[in-house]
């Protein structure tokens, strides 16, 4: 069983103190390196963190990722050599606090969620990725391995690849960039889940398809909280412009914010679908309810000027005729049968029935 660090773990504790929030997905920090420049290519994995001052000065573009952020003291000795400031590595440790950009001294500083679909639960898994960009080198922090980055450094390892010519800023925005990618996806999973929704709701307006939009409303507003801070975290980039970024790459992240307006919109229309279908279900068990209470209605209404007959019949008066009448009994029977059809037939015209 997965533990988990609640945020009053950190409750009276100095601002920088590093205490990892959130679920521990992994005991370890696995780290691996790309290192590449033209025609140069290194790729291996890290045994000693101590292996990574190599990197820290040379002419090569670095892009170093850690699989694992719940494994304290490794995070802190990365942070010593790279120079990191200690709240950049406390925010880094925090996995539940919303998208953020900030920019250091030597670094910049960018989290955000990486949003997936669980396909055997039909449901949203969410992963925080941390990047942290400094001269010409990356780092990437996941909390497990795997992730939707694998088709990218399998370009990197084309030795004719063009991005073997370019710089750490560049990775950095692809990053992002798949991130977003990824996330039309998962906006394709809502849409194919509100038209399934919709269909259904027109064939049963059952309960269970009451829970399946307050389920899709819920997750669906939870995405559209990952997606609207990456936005700002977009803008700020862009807007902030710093000497780590390269102007050509600040062209490419705009093409990210129109991607994520986009998104945006959908993301809203979606919202839009969902509330209309709620009401379409209300209206559906509004009508049910109102058959419901006009069948009622109309066989009270029946019974109304039978229960009178049956009423003034059931009296025990010694001088009414019809008691002693010797087709009484049968006379108030075809009155009652009389009364009966006569209102069916009334119900009928006014099309109650």
């Amino acid at each position: 069983m997965k533990s988990h660090t609640a945020i009053s773990s950190k409750v009276g504790l100095p601002p920088g103190a590093l205490v990892h929030i959130g679920e521990h997905k992994s005991e370890k920090s696995k780290i691996s390196i790309i290192d590449f420049l033209d025609e140069q290519f290194e790729e291996k994995i890290c045994h000693d963190i101590s292996e990574l001052g190599a990197y820290l000065s040379t002419h090569t573009s670095t892009w170093i990722n850690i699989d694992g952020v719940s494994d304290i003291k490794s995070i802190e000795e990365i942070g010593e050599l790279f120079e990191l400031d200690k709240m950049l590595l406390e925010d880094l440790l925090n996995t539940h606090h919303r998208p953020k950009v900030e920019e250091f001294d030597n670094c910049i500083f960018a989290s955000f969620k990486m949003i997936g679909i669980n396909p055997n639960a039909n449901e949203l898994v969410s992963e925080q990725i941390s990047l942290v960009l400094g001269e010409n080198w990356i780092l990437s922090f996941q909390e497990t391995e795997g992730d939707v980055f694998e088709p990218f450094r399998n370009r990197i390892r084309e030795s004719k690849a063009n991005v073997r010519k370019r710089k750490v800023d560049y990775i950095f925005y692809r990053l992002i960039d798949i991130v977003v990618d990824n996330y039309f996806f998962v906006n394709e999973f809502f849409n194919e889940r509100i038209e399934n929704i919709e269909i259904e709701l027109l064939a049963d307006s059952s309960r269970q398809i009451h829970f399946d939009i307050q389920s899709t409303k819920k997750q669906l507003l939870a995405f559209r909280r990952s997606c609207m801070p990456l936005r700002d975290v977009v803008y700020s980039i862009q807007k902030e412009k710093n000497g780590l970024i390269k102007e050509t790459t600040f062209r490419y992240l705009n093409d990210v914010y129109e991607h994520l307006i986009h998104l945006l919109d959908s993301i809203d229309t979606q919202r839009e679908l969902l509330s209309s279908a709620l009401d379409l279900f209300n209206s559906g068990i509004s009508n049910r309810m109102n058959q419901v209470m006009q069948v009622l209605t109309i066989i009270a209404t029946i019974f109304i000027p039978l229960t009178f007959l049956a009423g003034i019949y059931g009296m025990n008066f010694e001088s009414m005729p019809e008691l002693s009448w010797k087709y009484g009994y049968l006379g108030v029977w075809v009155i009652m049968i009389a009364v009966f059809i006569c209102m069916l037939f009334y119900f009928k015209k006014k099309k109650w029935l």
